[in-house]
C-alpha cells in the first residue's frame, strides 16, 4: 500500500504544479477577459475598471492564485466571467460527459485491441498480420480532425446517425429504452473516431509482447505437451506480457483524453474540450484552469488505477514494498 501511498501523494504534487503553470502561462498571455470590452464606445472606462476590481483582474498573480485556492476551498474552483457562475457548475456536467465518452472508448478499444492483437501474434508473416499491419499504419498517420470529418461525412450522407450533440431534442418525452438508443446513437461517431484513434497503438503493443512470450522457453515447452492453442494463447502467453498491456493503460487514457478535446469540438459533444476552446477564446482564466485541472486528474486517475492493477498483478512489487 505504500506504494499506491506515494504514487496518489505525487498525483496531488501534480496537479498544485499544473494549477500553478496554468496561472502562470495564463498570466504571460497577452489580454484577459475584458480586453475586447474596452474597443466598444457604448461602454465606458469607468465601468471597465470597475469590472477589473470586482473580478480581482490588476492584482498580483500570487493574490489571484491565493483567491483562487480559497474557491477550491469552497468548492467553487473559481468564477467564470464569461459564464457568470461558479466554475464548478460549469465542469462537472461536461466532465461526466467527457468521462462516458472516453470511458466508452477505451473499453471498446481495448476488448477490440486484445483479440486482434493476440491473433496476429499467433500468426506472425501471414496474410491475416500483414494486412492488420496495414490497416494500423494507414490509421496512425490519419489525422485526428481528418478522421473526424470522414466520420461526419459518412453520417451525412447515409443518414443513420446524428451529426452532433448528446441528445435529440425530444429526448425528455421518450422511455428508458429510448433514451438509452438515442445515447447510443449521438455516442457512436465520436466513440468510434476515439476508438479508431487510439486501437493501432493498442493492438501493435499487444501483437509485440505477445510475440515476445511466445518465443519463450515454457510457451514452447506446454506446446510440446500438447496444450491447446487457444487455451495457450489467452491464458499462460496473455498472462505472462500483462505486466507491459496494464502499464500501456494509463497511457491509452492519455491519447483518449487529448483525442477527445479535438473530436468533441468537432462533434458537438458537450464535454471539457468545447468548454475549454471557449475559456481559450474567452480568456477566461478560471474556467481554463478548471478545465486543464480536470483533464490532469482524469489522468491521474487512469495510472493510478494503471498502477493499482500493475500492483495486483506483478508480486514482486508487493515484496519490494514490503
Amino acid at each position: 500500500m505504500r506504494y499506491l501511498c506515494w504514487r496518489m501523494v505525487h498525483g496531488l504534487l501534480v496537479l498544485v504544479g499544473v494549477s500553478v503553470l496554468s496561472f502562470v502561462f495564463a498570466a504571460l498571455a497577452p489580454g484577459d477577459f475584458l480586453s475586447e470590452m474596452k474597443l466598444d464606445p457604448r461602454i465606458s472606462p469607468a465601468t471597465v475598471a470597475a469590472l477589473r476590481d470586482r473580478y480581482g483582474l490588476d492584482l498580483p498573480l500570487p493574490l489571484k492564485y491565493a483567491q483562487w485556492l480559497r474557491s477550491v476551498r469552497r468548492g467553487e474552483l473559481g468564477f467564470s466571467f464569461a459564464y457568470n457562475s461558479p466554475v464548478a457548475t460549469l465542469l462537472w456536467p461536461r466532465a461526466r460527459n467527457t468521462l462516458l465518452l472516453t470511458v466508452t472508448a477505451t473499453t471498446l478499444a481495448w476488448l477490440i485491441a486484445v483479440p486482434l492483437g493476440a491473433w496476429s501474434a499467433s500468426h506472425p508473416g501471414r496474410w491475416g498480420d500483414r494486412l492488420c499491419a496495414g490497416v494500423t499504419t494507414a490509421l496512425l498517420v490519419v489525422p485526428e480532425l481528418v478522421l473526424g470529418l470522414g466520420l461526419l461525412l459518412v453520417a451525412v450522407r447515409t443518414g443513420y446517425f446524428p451529426v452532433g450533440g448528446m441528445m435529440s431534442a425530444r429526448f425528455a418525452d421518450l422511455g428508458p429504452w429510448g433514451k438509452l438508443k438515442d445515447l447510443a446513437l449521438h455516442l457512436f461517431l465520436p466513440a468510434s473516431a476515439l476508438i479508431l484513434l487510439n486501437l493501432p497503438i493498442l493492438v501493435r503493443h499487444v501483437r509485440a509482447s505477445l510475440i515476445e512470450v511466445l518465443a519463450a522457453p515454457f510457451i514452447q515447452a506446454a506446446r510440446a505437451r500438447g496444450v491447446p492453442h487457444r487455451r495457450l494463447l489467452f491464458r499462460d502467453a496473455l498472462r505472462a506480457a500483462a505486466n507491459p498491456l496494464i502499464s500501456l493503460v494509463g497511457l491509452s487514457i492519455a491519447a483518449l483524453l487529448s483525442g477527445s478535446l479535438v473530436v468533441e469540438a468537432l462533434m458537438s459533444w458537450p464535454g471539457i474540450g468545447p468548454l475549454l476552446l471557449g475559456a481559450i477564446a474567452a480568456r477566461d482564466l478560471h474556467v481554463l484552469v478548471g478545465t486543464v485541472l480536470c483533464s490532469t486528474l482524469f489522468l491521474l486517475v487512469g495510472n493510478l488505477l494503471a498502477d493499482a492493477l500493475l500492483y495486483l498483478a506483478d508480486p514482486r512489487l508487493r515484496v519490494d514494498q514490503a
